[in-house]
This record gives structure tokens, C-alpha cells and sequence, in this order.
């Protein structure tokens, strides 16, 4: 056996429930469950039943009392998850909140090292655990140049590093490419092999999971255990029961938008070239032209009212970047980037001239992570702020963020902070504070991560409706059903393209 590698680890859960300090309803509550070491398990319930805070029980993460309130008990290899030390290994649903040190191969040691792995072994377990996820990246390259997909293989692979007893993963695959999916799932799959450790995985959707996982376990939106079992029996027996529950089971059906005609030009890109980093902001800030290394090839884009546009292409093609620079919020490195009439409305014809004001009705962007663009203490007035930027009466700001509440399902959270909601929920609440401006555009990126099957449909639809309405839709996303749905034209972007 190597250096620091931990046993397979059992898990106990009796009677466990938790409550963020300042909430009223508890996150996770009345779970029983007893998981046995080697074990493999896909953890599958509604967005905001529980399913994260309960792996961040088990890891140990939750805080103390000042941090919330517990109820029941927990252990990991019979103690408590806080002081089984190296045994649970927690994959976060945002990828940045992992990222450590500044250099890729510093990062996937950093636990190794923390553990005691000796030096001869550490340096082979984090080549091998790099290879695994499929990051061929340099070892010193810089963590900050990193996309969100190629960041969640990085933390991928510092857990894979640990050899931890207990692998406990949340949504691993959410923002991957689809070769990205299948090479994540192989290397947890040859992991769990090597090593027999336990394994409990979150994902909405089962296909990818349900080969490699030996029981599938469901939580009930309103606490406990709603289903549990064999993976086959699980799923026919409770089907029915799983969709009501916004279970993504195989064949769920996906709505199609219905064709819609084309407007004015809103935002035209010539051989536009795209790039981020400290020198595009620096020069932006000082009002000198920007300068960096570009992320891909120019692209030509027209953008027009009544229309959908997918950016697609592997992790690292530069989709994030491309949508920000779309959306006014880095400035082009070449090219040419024109907001057309309809769009500008008297400003400039510049998106990365404008100020946020001006940007509220024109542009609205929808970030990678959601908790990068959270401004307010509670939900209701993080809808509430941009609505009260341009000044609108109480009334309709109140009206606006009522029927955003009740359109993307957080109407019972409408006092909660921000923060403390479940990855779903942060990410239809970045959403909604995008649409309460009601912008001519909008921009967002990979916006239907983390959602079940009902509050996946309940968004789309509620984006497929601003498009019938004549607004744009711009979406960097790998999820080929949200494409279909609001029938998005895709502009994919070649990561062979990509610099070094």
C-alpha cells in the first residue's frame, strides 16, 4: 500500500439534518443512511434537497455553531467526519473555491503534501492523477489561466492524488466538454478500482453514472430519504416518483422552442480576437488599448433580435472569455465589435465603453460562477438591485422581483443570503438578476449548471420566452438539450486553436 493511502471508509448518517445560521428551513433534514466501505453510490434529489450539504457533512466542511446547527450524528470510518483526517476527499461544485496554489502541479499536491506522501511518491501521484482527468497541462503552468472546465479537473485530480477512503463528488462533470465527461468518469472509475475506496457522487443527470455506481440513493426535497437501492430497481420502481422529484432519468423529454423571425442587428463581430488577464484590464482601466495573448482564432458573429447562439467547444476553447467580451466586459484585442443601433440606443458604439448603467437594459451577463456577480445580503434584494439602479418605481421593482421569484422557484428563499444557497439555486439567481433589467441581450455562461430536471425546464423556458419576445440570447454551454430547446445556432470554437 503507498504512502497516506486510506482504507475504503464507512459512512453512518442517523437522524442528520442541518441549518445555515440565519435561515428558518433546514438545508438537509431527517437523513438516515448507512454506506458500506467500497460502496459506490450516485446521491440524486430536487435542486435544494439537501444533496451538498450533506456531502459537506461528511467531509467535515460545515462550520461550527456559529456557522449553523446540526441535529443527528454523522461518522466517517466510525468517527466524526472533522477529525477523520485524510479519509474524506471533497470535490466542490465551484471549482475556483478549490484552486490553492498558483501553479497547476503545486495545486494537486498541495494535500498530498499536507498528508505526509513523501516526495518520491508525491510528484508520480500527481503526474498520474493529471493524466487520469485528461488536464495535459505543464506543471508550472499558472492556475489563473486555467478555464472553469479545465479548473474542476484540476481539483479532480488533487483529490485523486489523496487516495482519500471516502471520494465524495459534487456534480464533477457539470462544466465539461463531452469527451471531458466520459475522461472524468473513467478516471473516478479507475480510481475507485485501484484503491476500493467509498464513492458518493451528486449529478442531476444518471446516464453517465448509473454503469459505475452499485446504489442509488434519493433525497426527498422536504428531508429524508425518498428512495434507495440497487441502481435498476431504484429507477423502475420509483420513476414516477423520481420526475416529480426533478430526477434527470434517460429519456426525459426535452420542449423545443418554437421557430422565431429574425429582428434588427443588435452586435456585429468582424475577425474579432478575444484574450483576458492583467494586461487587457490594466490597459482597459487606463484607457490605453489593451494588450494579451489571444485565446483562439478571430470569429465573425451577428447577433440580432429574436435569435439564440450557442458558444460550444472543449474546455479551454475560450468560451467564457469570448461571452465576456461579448458582453461588454473585456474589450477586444483586434477586430471589430460594434453594437448596432437597435442595441446602442444612443450610447456608444462600443460595449466595453459603456458604464454599468448603460449596460443594465442593453446587456445582461450571467458568470461562470454565480457567487462572482452576488452584491446583496438576501435574494429578494439581489433581484431588487438592478431594477433600483435605473431607478423604476417601488412598485414595479417589487412586481418584477415577485414574478422572478415565482418563475425560477425561489420564492421560499426570497429572505435567505445568497451565499448560502444550494449550486442550483446560486445559478438561477445569477440568472434572475440578469433578466430583472430586462436587457435587449443576453449573455450568459453555461447557465442551466446545477438544475434538476423542473427547474431546468422551468429556466428554459423562461429564457425561449424572452427570445420570442425579440431579445437576444448569447450561451457558452455544453449542454446540448438547453441548445435544442431555445434552438440555438452554435458557434464552435477550436481548442487546437488555443495558445500556449
Amino acid at each position: 500500500m503507498e504512502s497516506g493511502l486510506a482504507g475504503p471508509a464507512a459512512v453512518r448518517v442517523d437522524g442528520w439534518g442541518w441549518r445555515y445560521a440565519g435561515r428558518d428551513a433546514w438545508a438537509a433534514r431527517g437523513v438516515d443512511l448507512c454506506i458500506e466501505p467500497g460502496e459506490r453510490v450516485l446521491l440524486l434529489g430536487a435542486s435544494g434537497a439537501g444533496k451538498s450539504t450533506l456531502l459537506a457533512g461528511l467531509a467535515g466542511v460545515l462550520g461550527g455553531d456559529d456557522d449553523g446547527e446540526a441535529e443527528g450524528s454523522l461518522t466517517v470510518g466510525g468517527r466524526p467526519p472533522a477529525s477523520a483526517r485524510g479519509t474524506a476527499g471533497l470535490l466542490l461544485q465551484d471549482p475556483d473555491a478549490q484552486v490553492i496554489l498558483a501553479r497547476v502541479g503545486d495545486d494537486v499536491a498541495f494535500a498530498c503534501e499536507n498528508l505526509g506522501v513523501p516526495r518520491d511518491e508525491l510528484w508520480g501521484r500527481v503526474r498520474r492523477a493529471l493524466s487520469d482527468v485528461g488536464l495535459d497541462v505543464p506543471l508550472d503552468r499558472s492556475t489563473s489561466q486555467l478555464s472553469g472546465g479545465q479548473k474542476q479537473r484540476l481539483a479532480l485530480a488533487g483529490l485523486l492524488a489523496m487516495q482519500p477512503g471516502l471520494l465524495l463528488l459534487d456534480e464533477p462533470t457539470a462544466n465539461l466538454d463531452p469527451d471531458g465527461v466520459l475522461e472524468v468518469r473513467d478516471a473516478v472509475r479507475s480510481a475507485v478500482d485501484a484503491t476500493g475506496a467509498t464513492l458518493v457522487v451528486v449529478e442531476h443527470r444518471v446516464a453517465v453514472w448509473r454503469d459505475l455506481v452499485t446504489r442509488v440513493v434519493v433525497l426527498g426535497a422536504d428531508g429524508g430519504v425518498l428512495a434507495d437501492g440497487e441502481p435498476g430497481k431504484v429507477l423502475a420502481d420509483t420513476a414516477g416518483e423520481l420526475r416529480r422529484a426533478g430526477v434527470w432519468l434517460p429519456g426525459t423529454p426535452v420542449p423545443r422552442s418554437p421557430s422565431v423571425a429574425e429582428g434588427a442587428p443588435l452586435l456585429t463581430a468582424r475577425s474579432l480576437v478575444f484574450g483576458r488577464g492583467p494586461a487587457v484590464t490594466r490597459g482597459r482601466k487606463r484607457g490605453r488599448p489593451p494588450v494579451g495573448v489571444p485565446v483562439g482564432r478571430p470569429v465573425d458573429v451577428d447577433v440580432r433580435e429574436g435569435t439564440a447562439l450557442a458558444l460550444t467547444g472543449a474546455n479551454g476553447a475560450g468560451k467564457s472569455t469570448l461571452a465576456l467580451t461579448l458582453g461588454g466586459l473585456l474589450p477586444p484585442l483586434g477586430g471589430a465589435l460594434v453594437a448596432e443601433p437597435a442595441l446602442a440606443a444612443g450610447a456608444s458604439t462600443d460595449p466595453a465603453a459603456w458604464r454599468s448603467r448603460e449596460l443594465l437594459t442593453r446587456i445582461g451577463s450571467v458568470f461562470q460562477n454565480p457567487e462572482h456577480q452576488f452584491i446583496a445580503s438576501t435574494v429578494r434584494e439581489e433581484l431588487a438591485a438592478g431594477p433600483r439602479a435605473l431607478r423604476l418605481a417601488a412598485d414595479d421593482v417589487e412586481s418584477r422581483v415577485d414574478e422572478l421569484l415565482d418563475g425560477l422557484a425561489l420564492t421560499d428563499l426570497a429572505g435567505a443570503n445568497p451565499f448560502t444557497l444550494s449550486g442550483g439555486q446560486k445559478r438561477r439567481l445569477s440568472v434572475g438578476t440578469a433578466l430583472a433589467t430586462r436587457p435587449r441581450l443576453l449573455v450568459l455562461d453555461e447557465p442551466t449548471f446545477g438544475q434538476d430536471a423542473r427547474t431546468w425546464d422551468g429556466l428554459v423556458r423562461m429564457i425561449a420566452e424572452l427570445r420570442r419576445d425579440g431579445h437576444a440570447i448569447v450561451a457558452a454551454t455544453h449542454d446540448a438539450e438547453f441548445i435544442e430547446a431555445v434552438g440555438a445556432a452554435a458557434l464552435r470554437l477550436d481548442v487546437a486553436a488555443v495558445r500556449a
